[in-house]
């Protein structure tokens, strides 16, 4: 994060510079090469040296630091987006090496990763069971009606509009049930296929973290 606050300040420092000449009061000198690549010196530090950018140089035309040229508004917000994302790549990685630590101190042997991995497995496969055996309940209770609206239309008696809210209500039951078995179904597969990529990644790990040791 200090890295990054370093690129937004000079950002700023960049953007904010005086666009006006600056009188020399230090016995240094001004460097810096115009848009056609011309070399320019100045006792004093003139509107195109900021917009070029330019060095500063003792009397013995040593260059003492270098200042970037003036950024324009589109470039600047260019560089804090460049600062903000630099940042949110630092974060990502520290949070990674973070949970990888959490990892190995949970887990010190690769068949306790294992148990773990599966665990999560198996929790999937218990609540795959459960919405299965709600699904069964609710289709059945939705036949159930469908069987007395049936009846009642072969007996040629009007079928109550209780009866048909029910069956509307009943059926929307059913898809939700069915669209909830749909997602545990591919949570588990994507947790299956996923384990043999994080059991290579804690085999990474604990290579490096013998090799450091």
């Amino acid at each position: 994060m200090r890295r990054t606050s370093l690129i937004l300040a000079a950002v700023i420092a960049v953007g904010c510079a005086h666009a006006q000449p600056q009188e020399n009061t230090n016995g240094m000198r001004y460097k810096w090469r115009d848009g056609q690549g011309l070399p320019h010196y100045s006792d004093s530090l003139t509107g195109e040296a900021i917009k070029y950018g330019y060095d500063v140089v003792n009397d013995r035309g040593l260059v003492m630091r270098h200042v970037e040229r003036q950024l324009n508004p589109e470039e600047r917000e260019a560089a804090r987006k460049a600062a903000e994302e630099q940042a949110a790549q630092q974060r990502a990685a520290q949070d990674r090496t973070r949970n990888d630590s959490q990892m190995l101190a949970a887990y010190p042997t690769e068949a306790d990763y294992k148990v773990s991995l599966q665990q999560e497995v198996d929790n999937i496969d218990q609540q795959i069971r459960t919405t299965q055996i709600n699904l069964h309940s609710q289709e059945k209770a939705l036949t159930d009606l469908l069987t007395r609206a049936g009846d009642l239309e072969r007996a040629k008696q009007p079928v109550p509009k209780f009866l048909s809210d029910g069956i509307a209500k009943q059926r929307n039951v059913v898809a939700g049930q069915r669209a909830a078995l749909d997602r545990q179904q591919t949570a588990r597969d994507a947790a299956s296929a996923k384990i043999t990529t994080q059991i290579q990644h804690y085999r990474d790990l604990k290579a490096a973290q013998g090799k450091s040791k």
